[in-house]
């Protein structure tokens, strides 16, 4: 592959994750992340069980969490050994019957990647949420219990 289509190839990567977590499809998540680690937890099963446990989905909205995570400006680097790195901001946006349409939370991703003959995957994933608004038709446990 050139250059160019591996940027491309992980960026479709970080692009896929907004798709599924706006989707509800936690178990794609978990896919999708679990050759590597989401801010430590390792494992499909495992990182799928962590968006379970902590999402809102809203089962009349065909379960998802009425969200829209937008990924910007990707700054994708290719290293000589099938590897990447990748540095992204975010902005989720939602709305709900109660929660007029907003921004809920804004941050920064910071991810690894490897390649094999499997193509493309997350090696780590790692989240700065540096703005919170009202996430709570989001989450389903308290942001600032946990320093944010």
């Amino acid at each position: 592959m050139s250059v160019t289509a591996d940027k491309l190839a992980v960026t479709e990567l970080l692009y896929r994750y907004a798709e599924l977590i706006d989707a509800g499809d936690f178990d794609g998540v978990g896919r999708l992340l679990g050759r590597g680690n989401f801010m430590g937890v390792a494992g499909a099963d495992a990182i799928a069980g962590l968006f379970a446990a902590t999402t809102r989905r809203y089962p009349e909205h065909g379960n998802t969490p009425r969200t829209r995570h937008l990924v910007l400006n990707p700054i994708v680097e290719i290293g000589a050994d099938r590897t990447a790195t990748a540095r992204s901001t975010f902005c989720v946006v939602q709305h709900t019957e109660a929660v007029s349409l907003q921004p809920i939370v804004v941050g920064r991703y910071a991810d690894a990647f490897g390649c094999d003959d499997g193509g493309w995957h997350f090696t780590e994933r790692r989240v700065e949420v540096e703005m919170v608004g009202d996430v709570s038709a989001h989450l389903m446990v308290d942001p600032h219990a946990h320093g944010k």
